[in-house]
């Protein structure tokens, strides 16, 4: 049975300069009270989610029957050929499980600075009952260590099952990321469609590498870091089901390798072969040629089958294996699982008062049924963007993969855009795009009506707003000797602190990544230190010095958490699975995790990532909790990228407001810095 939850954890940060990745490897760069609610109109309150959106968050009913679970086959085909990587993979160790006693009372530090006195001294007699020796806790604890011994990582399948497979709400917003790069700037449809040709080119070009495991692999200091998520990119997708969706990756050791991608424009969509009979990449001129015939067969929309994949889970599920009864449809299908990745040349659409901000909620979800969301299939791991109005970007299906290939990729194609010639034309005729015609009966179409007036509706309810602060940026921290991410964190503290004057559980995804198979653990960045911060920054009786003295401690303290964090000892991941190795034996939750401190703790009203780049770009995902807030950031040297995003019909968010708050922070942090050290 599967469970009921909902969301996913996110790790977007890469293995590059100041990122937390790096936090174990580079000591200088790696860096309540009532809430005062934000009142907002009566307009925003379209709807109520009553979902739960944590993978923490699980219910007792269906985690009682967890024992009974067995995971299905995922990740087809992802399985490599012998060669460097897979060398380099089997050196690995494994992934740890943390001290029991270590946990617990980190967990107590954790909890204290979100919640009041009555509700800590009661998680701290429950902290105490489940870890006493001989208790239930230490019964767990062997089991999970006992898992940790016949797996090649304990978490692995649990992680992407309960953060991402069992989750029924929609991919969109909720799951995938959508990754604003750097806007073009085309004369009409023909440049478009020259740099599109490029694009494509450059990630062929990428693909090449991953093939022929070239491609450089990601170390912290000289340690070699997990290569597996970069071989889970191309010629992937994710499969809705009913009750559990699954993820095929049509990998090196396909008995038949795809050849193909997938384009779309005006809604529809076409196969286009990209390699020749030797298995060469297209020269980007011959991918221009086909990307035109696309154009003019498809001059105006069609019905658009894309926004199904925009749908709740289970509903898209259910019209999913509908699609599939008719033959045609399912070779349309196929067609699409199987592509290397999808192109979307979309159309113009109004930028409103902030381009780049537009451009977010394009990467997001399209824009709506009336613009470009018919123009994807969300489903697909990979799709790349072009408007014609020079909006260009990256929009990903997180369960393969977290961030960092994805930015190596990223960089490697927009290297390769800037680098390549002009494209050409050409008088070789490359095979004809094969145009994938969908047939549909009227309950398709009322499904697709359905799905157009749902999308528009969580469309209204985004609230994102993307700020690029350009008063400093990273290498002030650097200056003042503090680690760039951790500074940053503490910013976003303060900000939050100014807006509620409560502390709220604050969630950065830190890299397991030099383990074997590893993915993400939790860096808890609200702390007592962070809080003494905060309150000190509001109180003008503080002197000065107090205040640097309270900053320097908490930046440091989060940035030792960081660093325990990526070495496999945080406390999130080795929680959940002491619950979840509980339910598998057949036992009721433990009380520890139906306290109300423990529901706080993970309830992360501040979901956060660094994701660096080289180039001026910028992630945006949406929050994991409806009253939270999603945070990203790419630190540049001299200014700071941030997109805040939000939920509209949540009361007590307000993304204006957390990123005047945010500016201000730093504003504040950098002059009191500086001032400090002119005395």
């Amino acid at each position: 049975m599967a469970f009921t939850v909902t969301t996913r954890s996110r790790s977007y940060s890469n293995d590059a300069e100041d990122s937390v990745f790096d936090s174990a490897a580079s000591p200088e760069d790696c860096t309540t009270m009532k809430q005062e609610l934000v009142q907002k109109p009566r307009r925003h309150r379209r709807f109520v989610r009553q979902h739960s959106y944590s993978p923490y968050e699980v219910k007792e009913k269906t985690l009682a029957h967890h024992h009974q679970w067995k995971a299905p086959e995922f990740f087809r085909g992802a399985r490599l050929p012998p060669g460097r990587i897979v060398a380099h993979q089997s050196s690995l160790p494994p992934l740890p499980v943390p001290d029991l006693s270590q946990t617990l009372q980190k967990y107590l530090k954790v909890v204290r600075p979100l919640v009041d006195d009555n509700a800590f001294q009661k998680t701290k007699q429950l902290v105490e009952e489940f870890g006493k020796p001989g208790g239930l806790g230490e019964s767990l604890q062997a089991k999970l260590q006992r898992r940790a011994q016949e797996r090649q990582n304990w978490l692995d399948d649990w992680w992407l099952h309960t953060a991402y497979l069992d989750n029924r709400l929609p991919v969109v917003i909720h799951v995938n990321p959508g990754i604003v790069c750097p806007p073009q700037d085309f004369n009409g449809k023909t440049e478009q469609l020259q740099f599109a040709a490029k694009l494509v080119a450059g990630v062929l070009d990428y693909k090449v590498q991953i093939d022929n495991q070239s491609v450089p692999i990601d170390t912290a200091r000289t340690q070699p870091l997990c290569m597996d998520q970069y071989y889970k990119l191309f010629c992937a997708c994710r499969l809705p089901g009913e009750q559990r969706d699954q993820v095929v990756v049509y990998g090196p050791d396909c008995d038949i390798r795809p050849r193909h991608i997938v384009v779309a424009h005006n809604n529809q969509f076409f196969s286009l072969d990209v390699y020749d009979n030797n298995w060469k990449p297209l020269s980007a001129d011959l991918i221009h040629a086909q990307l035109q015939r696309v154009v003019c067969q498809s001059k105006h929309p069609s019905v658009p089958v894309g926004i199904l994949t925009t749908g709740d889970r289970d509903t898209w599920g259910r019209v999913y294996k509908a699609l599939r009864k008719d033959k045609a449809n399912k070779l349309c299908l196929e067609a699409v699982n199987r592509s290397i990745f999808m192109l979307c040349l979309d159309q113009e659409t109004a930028r409103g008062q902030d381009r780049w901000t537009s451009m977010g909620h394009q990467l997001m979800h399209g824009g709506g049924s009336q613009q470009n969301s018919g123009n994807r299939w969300f489903d697909k791991t990979l799709q790349f963007t072009v408007g014609t109005d020079g909006a260009v970007g990256i929009v990903y299906e997180h369960s393969p993969a977290e961030g960092p290939p994805i930015i190596a990729l990223l960089d490697h194609m927009l290297d390769y855009c800037s680098e390549a010639p002009a494209v050409k034309e050409t008088s070789v005729q490359p095979k004809e795009p094969e145009r994938l015609v969908f047939s549909l009966n009227d309950s398709l179409l009322e499904a697709i009506d359905n799905a157009k007036r749902n999308l528009d509706m969580r469309v209204q309810d985004l609230d994102l707003h993307l700020v690029r602060f350009k008063t400093y940026g990273k290498n002030f921290p650097k200056s003042q000797r503090l680690s760039p991410d951790s500074y940053i964190q503490i910013a976003m503290q303060l900000a939050y602190y100014r807006v509620y004057r409560v502390a709220c559980a604050t969630y950065e995804s830190g890299s397991t990544r030099m383990f074997h198979l590893g993915r993400t653990d939790t860096i808890q960045s609200a702390s007592v230190e962070s809080l003494e911060f905060c309150t000190a920054m509001q109180d003008s009786s503080v002197h000065p010095s107090e205040k640097v003295a309270l900053l320097r401690r908490a930046v440091e303290g989060h940035k030792k958490y960081a660093q325990e964090t990526v070495s496999g000892q945080g406390i999130d991941r080795h929680l959940l699975g002491l619950k979840l190795i509980a339910v598998e034996a057949g036992l009721d939750v433990p009380d520890l995790f139906v306290d109300s401190t423990y529901e706080q703790a993970v309830h992360f009203k501040l979901s956060t990532s660094q994701v660096p780049s080289k180039y001026d770009s910028l992630l945006c995902f949406g929050p994991v909790v409806p009253d939270g807030y999603g945070v990203c950031y790419n630190p540049a040297k001299d200014h700071l990228n941030f997109c805040i995003s939000a939920f509209n019909s949540s009361l007590e968010t307000d993304t204006q407001k957390l990123a005047d708050a945010l500016h201000q922070s730093l504003v504040d942090m950098q002059e009191l810095l500086q001032t400090q050290a002119k005395l």
